[in-house]
């Protein structure tokens, strides 16, 4: 068996590099990079592409049997259609849970029906709100004052360990029990800012403070951190549709994995050099 892996150098990708040489499987990693600047680790076969120009991807779908696919909705239709040409016979999606719930009808869900109607085995993993980003929006704030200031504090979270988005992708990739499916991946426990703070401190070793502030300036935070204005109102609005209709927590992954996701103090602990 050998994979493509998509996405290879990002945060999702890295971790199922990491479960799939622990299972022993073949790894092949695409990058746009310079394939000794990836950062890849031994034992993987690293091949130059870019799934924004479906021509280039004839070298890294050579041999493969099954593809991890980050999505791009603008070609996706045409790499569906050169992956199964070349003998791929499952694409397993990163996919988003905003498509579970509707909200994504522009970026994650094209990709799916591409895939879905190529013919290929699928997979779709939908991953809820990344840890990660906690990192773009508090950690400044954290590192420099120990504080974090958010709106709507009556919202809540479920937010996701990228490892374990990993490792659900690693199980569809490896195992003929997830064909077909769409898996919604979160944290375990639905959580107000000012939980998610008080996770982040346990993890970290270190007191935080949570400051509630207004809507107008959170914005003006999100931006003084360089998000655009149209991702500041974006990830707003998630935050207040989240007081009255929050995320639940998704027993899929524990479901594929065997184990229940990581807790966000224990996200934070594998991050604590960030904060």
């Amino acid at each position: 068996m050998r994979i493509l892996i998509t996405g290879a150098t990002g945060n999702v990708g890295r971790h199922l590099i990491a479960h799939l040489l622990a299972l022993r499987v073949e790894v092949r990693a695409l990058t746009r990079q310079e394939p000794a600047v990836a950062g890849l680790p031994a034992g993987v076969e690293i091949v130059r592409g870019d799934l924004a120009a479906p021509d280039t991807l004839g070298p890294a779908f050579d041999g493969v049997d099954r593809m991890f696919l980050f999505p791009v909705a603008e070609t996706a239709g045409a790499v569906a259609e050169r992956a199964r040409a070349a003998g791929i016979r499952r694409a397993v999606v990163l996919s988003s849970d905003a498509v579970t719930d509707g909200t994504d009808t522009v970026y994650h869900l094209p990709v799916e029906r591409a895939i879905e109607k190529s013919g290929l085995e699928w997979t779709h993993v939908r991953p809820g709100e990344f840890a990660l980003n906690k990192l773009d929006t508090w950690g400044r704030s954290i590192r420099e004052k120990g504080v974090v200031r958010a709106a709507y504090p009556a919202a809540r979270g479920v937010p996701v360990h990228e490892a374990d988005i990993a490792a659900v992708a690693a199980a569809a990739l490896t195992s003929n029990d997830h064909v077909g499916a769409a898996y919604r991946v979160t944290g375990p426990q639905q959580l107000t800012p000012g939980e998610q703070v008080a996770a982040i401190a346990t993890g970290i070793g270190r007191p935080l403070t949570f400051i509630e502030v207004s809507p107008a300036e959170a914005r003006a935070d999100l931006i003084g951190l360089g998000f655009p204005e149209q991702i500041a109102d974006y990830l707003l609005a998630f935050e207040e549709r989240w007081v009255e209709h929050p995320p639940q927590v998704s027993p899929d992954a524990e479901r594929v994995i065997g184990r229940p996701t990581r807790t966000l103090a224990e996200w934070a602990a594998d991050h604590v050099a960030a904060f």
